[in-house]
């Protein structure tokens, strides 16, 4: 039966070396009693400890994938250097800003210092560690090689993340360029046409069809701005609610995603790439293929790879090889296969789905950097035709006035 962890806080203190000159610094503790207890040991006459104030906008800082990535590489670097697994704890977590990681680092560090494994001081945590990162963790420790483990997990977790905000950075760009673009349209509509408006009206003659269309959907937008918005956050609030209770509506989105041009073929190789990139760590780490499969499917983040991987689960538990089973699905591409069949045939499966993970990977890199100088000039015409016909239409009568002149 584990003990109870025992909270910790971290405080900050000032006080005197034994050569009287003044220091400070933080230190995580139970109370400041005890803090000071500690720091009297190390030679310090402590004048003040106080608990450290923690700021609203840093308290709620969330924790990223890219700090749990830091988490396992700092963990193996700590490993490899023969330090303690208590004391790695205590040197990893004061090198965090964001103070829930420390706090989450410092809650690990107590469920292993009760008594519990790296592991299953983990699982306490799945909000932060996928049974993935766990089932590595678990087998690194009863292996006896926890330090390598940990340095396949922090590639492992650096490479998958990357290639995340790869994709991301790219669709995040022109979403960002049509929606301000979008912005400063529906000012001009609302501020700036009603002026033009009120000019034209002392003209006295008939205006351009153009200029006509863009006057009523200013009128219009003037009297439904407000229903225009709120459908607009109704539609976006729907979106999000039947993403998140409806898995039939997350598979149809999984799969229409795949055949979107362009951005749907980086998807796909996205996808094999996190298949390989995950089969190659487990199974490198002497995980049995059958219970890879497993984690595998989980970690394509694409309905369409999961049915693929439980399919190719079921075939190989029934004694096929690994290369077939992935052809007949249908999913995978053939240089996938290839260099599985090839590993498969060498015993080095482990390297060349690494391999396989590599070259998608970067191929991921070219086909978002193609994408990225692709939507340059094509998010320049967006906003021309959006903002250059609003200035158009309104200074079209201008034009023709002058000609009749």
């Amino acid at each position: 039966m584990a003990v109870k962890a025992i909270k910790t806080s971290t405080f900050s203190w000032e006080g005197t070396d034994k050569k009287g000159s003044k220091i400070k610094g933080e230190t995580s503790g139970q109370n400041p009693a005890l803090v000071k207890a500690q720091l009297r040991k190390q030679g310090i006459n402590p004048t003040k400890v106080r608990k450290k104030s923690v700021s609203l906008f840093s308290a709620g800082k969330k924790i990223k994938p890219m700090d749990i990535a830091l988490f396992a590489r700092q963990m193996a670097t700590m490993m490899k250097a023969g330090v303690p697994l208590l004391q790695s704890f205590d040197i990893i977590g004061e090198g965090f800003d964001n103070p829930n990681m420390r706090k989450l680092v410092d809650e690990i560090k107590q469920q292993v210092a009760a008594g519990n494994s790296f592991a299953t001081a983990l699982r306490t945590k799945p909000e932060y560690f996928d049974s993935l990162f766990c089932n590595l963790v678990d087998a690194g420790e009863q292996a006896g090689a926890l330090e390598s483990l940990l340095d396949r997990i922090a590639t492992y977790k650096e490479k998958t993340e990357a290639l995340k905000a790869k994709i991301k950075k790219a669709m995040n760009y022109p979403i960002a360029v049509v929606v301000v673009a979008i912005i400063v349209s529906a000012i001009l509509l609302i501020k700036v046409v009603p002026q033009f408006k009120q000019v034209f009206s002392s003209f006295g003659a008939e205006l351009p069809a153009f200029t006509v269309m863009v006057i009523g959907l200013s009128e219009a937008l003037q009297e439904w701005w407000y229903a225009v918005l709120a459908s607009i956050f109704a539609a976006g609030f729907a979106f999000q609610e039947a993403k998140k209770r409806s898995q039939g509506f997350r598979n149809w989105l999984d799969r229409t995603a795949l055949k979107l041009p362009i951005v749907g073929d980086i998807l796909y190789k996205s996808a094999v790439a996190r298949f390989a990139r995950t089969l190659s760590t487990t199974f490198a780490a002497g995980v049995p293929l059958v219970e890879a499969l497993d984690s595998v499917a989980g970690a394509t983040g694409n309905i369409v790879f999961v049915n693929a991987v439980n399919k190719v689960k079921q075939d190989v538990t029934t004694g096929m090889q690994l290369n077939f089973s992935m052809r007949t699905t249908g999913t995978f591409p053939s240089m996938a296969i290839q260099m599985t069949a090839i590993g498969e045939e060498s015993g080095a499966l482990d390297e060349m789905l690494d391999k396989v993970a590599s070259y998608y990977e970067a191929e991921v890199d070219n086909m978002v950097d193609g994408l990225t100088a692709l939507m340059e000039p094509l998010i320049m015409s967006v906003l021309g035709v959006l903002v250059g016909g609003l200035v158009v239409a309104m200074y079209l009568p201008i034009f023709q006035l002058g000609a009749v002149v």
